[in-house]
């Protein structure tokens, strides 16, 4: 590993101005560290950040909640809050790594994990995400559990975040210090000609907290479902959030985010739009499924996951709506 400088943050404004002239932002480490091993990140100056006061767990006057960037996972998942006004964020975590990782994981640093495409994590291959213009092998190359929705010639990665596609059903807004307040979706970017960049934050943007808006109907009656390669932690091949409200066998209000299929945690709001105002039925569901999957551009040996993710968004929201 590279040697590196470390320090401790005293206040956000001043690891703000340490990120803005070119430092990296230490919390639990879980993905961070592990690149750095990797020789994937080389940062010359580590600032860490887990003990700034963004720790707390607060409900608003408005009825959302306020979740401090330095929240663990674990916390998160657990706080009795979560668990009865939003399943679907503490299902989404709990599926997400091993409980020790959860313990160590901040909120703040799972939204800004990067992927965990084998070309990225391996330094003697080329990779337009770790080195602009050396190529994406993955296209023609291990591209199995890569990208079908919104990829571009430059990169097929996937996000690994299962938190951050729920957050994208909620329509969470992110807060950052030096930038307000950040829509999700919107945080994070397709990779268009600039795979390489992960999020729309700036260096010296620093994730403070995230806010859920007030639970409605919707959010309670709301699930995680993941398909992974095996029964222990894994990141995800697909998964979908989905949160519905109803009404007399009417779909009401319906959000949907798909993760393991884009470079960001997808916001399916083709099927959003089918399904509102439609009948709650195993027919009205496979049609949004088909209107959202249209779009999709499957490689070679990835194609299996288009049919994939219809069934288990199908299947979903069959539970949902039982």
């Amino acid at each position: 590993m590279k040697a590196f400088a470390y320090e401790r943050a005293a206040d956000a404004a001043g690891a703000a101005a340490a990120g803005a002239h070119g430092a990296t932002y230490l919390a639990g480490g879980t993905n961070l560290v592990d690149l750095m091993k990797l020789g994937v990140e080389t940062p010359d100056r580590l600032v860490d950040v887990a003990g700034l006061p963004h720790d707390a767990i607060e409900e608003l006057s408005g009825g959302g909640l306020r979740i401090g960037a330095a929240v663990s996972n674990a916390d998160l998942a657990l706080h009795p809050v979560v668990r009865e006004r939003y399943p679907v964020l503490s299902q989404a975590l709990l599926a997400g790594a091993s409980g020790q990782l959860r313990n160590l994981a901040t909120v703040g640093g799972n939204l800004l994990q990067r992927t965990r495409c084998s070309y990225f994590q391996d330094v003697t291959k080329p990779c337009n995400k770790r080195r602009p213009g050396s190529g994406c092998p993955a296209r023609e190359g291990e591209h199995h559990n890569l990208a079908i929705l919104g990829q571009s010639e430059h990169c097929v990665a996937t996000h690994p975040s299962d938190m951050a596609v729920a957050l994208t059903a909620l329509g969470a807004t992110v807060h950052v210090h030096g930038k307000g307040a950040v829509p999700m979706p919107g945080l994070h970017r397709l990779p268009g000609e600039h795979p390489e960049r992960d999020t729309n934050l700036a260096p010296g943007d620093l994730i403070t907290a995230i806010e859920l808006p007030s639970p409605d109907a919707a959010a309670v009656r709301s699930a995680y479902r993941k398909v992974r390669e095996r029964a222990s932690y894994s990141f995800a091949i697909v998964s979908v959030a989905a949160a519905v409200s109803l009404r007399d066998g009417v779909i009401d209000e319906c959000r949907i985010a798909l993760g393991g299929v884009a470079h960001v945690p997808w916001r399916a709001t083709e099927a959003e739009a089918a399904l509102k105002g439609a009948a709650a039925s195993e027919q009205s569901f496979t049609a949004a499924a088909g209107a959202e999957l249209a779009h999709a551009q499957p490689l070679r040996d990835n194609a299996y996951k288009v049919p994939l993710t219809r069934n288990v968004l199908v299947s979903l929201l069959s539970e949902l709506c039982a």
